[in-house]
C-alpha cells in the first residue's frame, strides 16, 4: 500500500464473528455466510465503494474478513486493526472456525493494498483495565474519524443485541453516530428484524 494514498471515503466496519461450534444461541451461524456476504456487498454497491476508498476493520472470522475481502476486491485500500500480534489473534478469533478462515485471514493481511496495525501496549491504568478488544475498537474509530467524520461510512453486521463482551458492535454503532459518522441500517446476520 502506498503511504501517499489519499482516501475519498472511509468505510469502517464492525460485525459478529462466525459462531463457535458450541455457541448455545445462534448469532451468525456458518450457513448464513453467503447471505451476509451478499448483504454486505449490496451495501457497498449502494454506496459505490471502490478504489478511491479506505476500509478499516478488525480481522476476525466472519464479518470482518468478509468485509475486508469485498473491499479489496473493489480495489480499495485496507487498514486491518488487531488487538494482538497476528499469531496470537488467530487462536481466539479465527482458527476456531476452520482452516479456510485462517487462509483467508492470511490472504487479507498480506494483500498488496493492506496494512496491519497491532494495538500498542497499554500506557495508563485506565487502558490496562480495559478489554484489548474494546481498546482496539476505539482505536479503529479514532483512526477512521481522523479522516473527517463526514467521510466515514459505518457498516455493521449486528443482531441488535448486547455483545458477548465489551467493545461489541452495538457499542461501535452508538459511538460512530455520536461522533458524527454515517451509520447505515445494520445487517442482521440471521436475516430477520431488517
Amino acid at each position: 500500500m502506498t503511504d501517499n494514498f489519499s482516501t475519498k471515503r472511509v468505510f469502517f466496519f464492525s460485525g459478529h464473528m462466525i459462531d463457535r461450534p458450541d455457541r448455545p444461541q445462534p448469532r451468525f451461524p456458518p450457513e448464513r455466510e453467503g447471505a451476509v456476504t451478499n448483504d454486505v456487498a449490496a451495501a457497498l454497491d449502494d454506496l459505490q465503494a471502490g478504489s478511491a476508498d479506505l476500509a478499516i476493520c478488525g480481522g476476525a472470522c466472519g464479518g470482518d474478513l468478509i468485509f475486508a475481502e469485498l473491499m479489496l476486491a473493489r480495489g480499495a485500500h485496507l487498514d486491518l486493526y488487531l488487538p494482538f500480534e497476528p499469531q496470537v489473534f488467530v487462536k481466539d478469533s479465527v482458527d476456531f472456525a476452520n482452516s479456510r478462515w485462517h487462509a483467508r485471514f492470511e490472504a487479507v493481511r498480506t494483500h498488496a493494498y493492506a496494512r496491519t496495525f497491532v494495538l500498542p501496549e497499554p500506557w495508563t491504568e485506565v487502558e490496562r483495565q480495559a478489554s484489548p478488544y474494546e481498546r482496539n475498537n476505539l482505536w479503529m474509530l479514532e483512526r477512521a474519524l481522523g479522516y473527517g467524520a463526514q467521510k466515514v461510512h459505518f457498516i455493521c453486521v449486528w443482531n441488535g443485541e448486547a455483545g458477548d463482551g465489551p467493545g461489541g458492535t452495538g457499542h461501535m454503532y452508538e459511538a460512530i453516530e455520536a461522533a458524527g459518522g454515517v451509520a447505515g441500517r445494520p445487517i442482521h446476520p440471521l436475516g430477520s428484524k431488517q
